[in-house]
This record gives structure tokens, sequence and C-alpha cells, in this order.
């Protein structure tokens, strides 16, 4: 069962990457001002990213993880935040952190950038730093 559970997995995580990698997230925000304070849309764009486009693909890192990412966020454009769900085997992290910097990458190109995986319990067990230049990525 055990076998079969981490097959199940693999193939979701592969099939997560390869739609990070072929799609790229769409859409446009539209925030408004009241004129003095926040805005009505800055609470949730301080949930998924602190820009409209870092908030869009926040978001759709969300919708299209089916399950395996609990929380997404994106600050400055270059940095990724995810949350992973207990499905996820402490073996799959690296290949599913793997997706999402070529996802992110497709997204915000031309820019050093970082994956910052959390798990469950929101401590940090993997980043993942993409080198522009080098076209490298380190995991620490």
């Amino acid at each position: 069962m055990n076998i079969l559970k981490s097959i199940r997995l693999g193939v979701i995580a592969l099939c997560l990457g390869v739609v990070l990698f072929t799609t790229s997230a769409c859409g446009t925000a539209t925030q408004t001002s009241t004129g003095t304070g926040l805005a009505p849309t800055a609470y949730s764009q301080l949930e998924r990213g602190d820009t409209a486009s870092g908030e869009n693909y926040g978001r759709w890192v969300m919708q299209t993880a089916r399950g395996l990412i609990s929380d997404a966020y994106v600050r400055d454009n270059d940095k990724l935040g995810v949350v992973i769900s207990p499905d996820v085997a402490p073996r799959e992290v690296k290949t599913l952190a793997q997706s999402l910097v070529q996802g992110f990458h497709k997204k915000f190109p031309n820019r050093d950038l970082s994956v910052l995986v959390y798990a469950p319990d929101k401590e940090l067990i993997l980043t993942a730093n993409y080198d522009d230049t080098t076209r490298q990525v380190q995991y620490q």
C-alpha cells in the first residue's frame, strides 16, 4: 500500500511540474482605492502575494497543486513560499520544489528566484535558489 501511495504522489508531483512548466498563470487583478487606508483587496494580496502578479501566481499555484500544497505566497516577484500538505512524502519534496522553480521561472523570467518549502507545521524544510546567470538550482 505504501508503494502505491508513493507512486501516486510521485505521479501527482510530476503532473504538477508539467502543468507548472507548460502553462502560465494568467488573469488580471483589479484594485480599487478607498481613499484612505488599505484597498479592499489588500488583505488577500498579503496572503498570496505583495504584487498583483504575485497574488495571481500564488492563487494559481494553490488551484493547480490539487492538494499537494496547503498554502502559497509570492514576495517581490522572486520568492515563492509554499506549505506542503501532509500527503507529500519527504523524498518527494525536492522533486516538487524543482517543479515549482521551473514554473516560477517561466512566470517571472530573467531573475534569480527562491522557492521556500515549508512542512505542514510551517517549519522551513527546503530552499531552492535559482541563479539566472548560471541557470542552476541550489538546494539548502
